[in-house]
């Protein structure tokens, strides 16, 4: 399979006929609205902070509904190649980390100069740190090992279910299915808009990239969600250690997008060079007799 080809009909097992569309579409309604949840329930009825109030129930509704749901309604066909061509997963994974982080980054200068130019203060928020975060404060080291548990619960089943259904059931759309997932990964983050305001969609960009990324990666190793998951749990590791040193912390995360843009680099390079020379050029004998000489 070629670097930007479409996933092989074999790269990824195929759901089960036991898995409709319909029962797929439930189970991501009901991620959606555990997911939202957290951010509108405790607000209107305070009373369910006995619940979100706790990092294990909150836990259990917000990544333990979804998994349930998709257990019941659509099975863990779409899981199966999780550990699939290692190897290969590495370098994709490293590869669009690299390449699609830096887009994000690029993106991001220019809406800056955007934001600066129509609204200033809206530039100042970008200052403020996201809630989940501070909370992180009393206790940075526990949260840093947790973004690796939590990476690889989303990857399940933002990746794994939400996006491995569609790669399954119809490789040849793969892309498609990739888009939507990773909007509907960027858009679960609701905490982004609510500490952000309009300016929220600089690092909401950066979410839909890096859903792009990790299902790009997935596809093209054959459905591997093991190292999608280590990459999204490193990502937000480098978040929470910016509790403990910053600089170190932005060391950390732009220390993998290199990496990562070395791997795409390398890939590039073999991947010219894997190419067969072009044939050299023969000029095409005339069909017609050489015209006789004048004089």
């Amino acid at each position: 399979m070629g670097a930007g080809g479409a996933a092989s009909s074999d790269s990824a097992t195929p759901v089960p006929r036991s898995a409709p569309v319909r029962a797929y579409l439930l189970a991501t309604v009901i991620t959606v609205v555990a997911v939202v949840s957290q951010y509108l329930l405790p607000e209107r009825f305070p009373s369910l902070l006995l619940v979100y109030g706790n990092l294990p129930g909150e836990l259990a509704i917000v990544y333990g509904i979804p998994i349930l749901a998709f257990l019941f309604l659509v099975g863990p066909g779409p899981l199966r190649a999780w550990n699939a061509n290692p190897g290969r997963a590495a370098v994709e994974g490293l590869r669009w980390f690299g390449l699609l982080s830096l887009l994000a980054l690029l993106l991001s200068i220019v809406l800056l100069i955007v934001y600066e130019v129509v609204d200033p203060s809206a530039v100042r928020l970008l200052s403020k740190s996201v809630p989940v975060v501070r909370g992180a404060a009393s206790d940075p080291w526990f949260w840093i090992a947790l973004s690796f548990a939590v990476g690889a619960i989303e990857e399940t089943i933002f990746r794994g279910w939400i996006f491995g259904y569609w790669l399954a059931r119809s490789p040849a759309q793969w892309r498609s299915a990739a888009a939507m997932s990773s909007l509907l990964f960027a858009g679960a983050h609701v905490y982004y808009w609510t500490t952000y305001g309009a300016i929220a969609t600089v690092p909401l960009l950066m979410l839909v990239l890096l859903g792009l990324a990790f299902a790009w990666a997935m596809a093209l190793s054959g459905g591997n969600l093991v190292v999608v998951a280590l990459l999204h749990g490193a990502f937000d590791a480098s978040s929470f250690y910016s509790v403990v040193n910053t600089n170190v912390a932005l060391g950390l995360h732009y220390g993998l997008v290199l990496l990562g843009l070395v791997v795409a680099l390398v890939v590039a390079v073999r991947t010219r060079l894997a190419r067969p020379p072009p044939e050299p050029f023969r000029p095409v004998p005339s069909p017609l007799p050489p015209s006789p000489p004048f004089g």
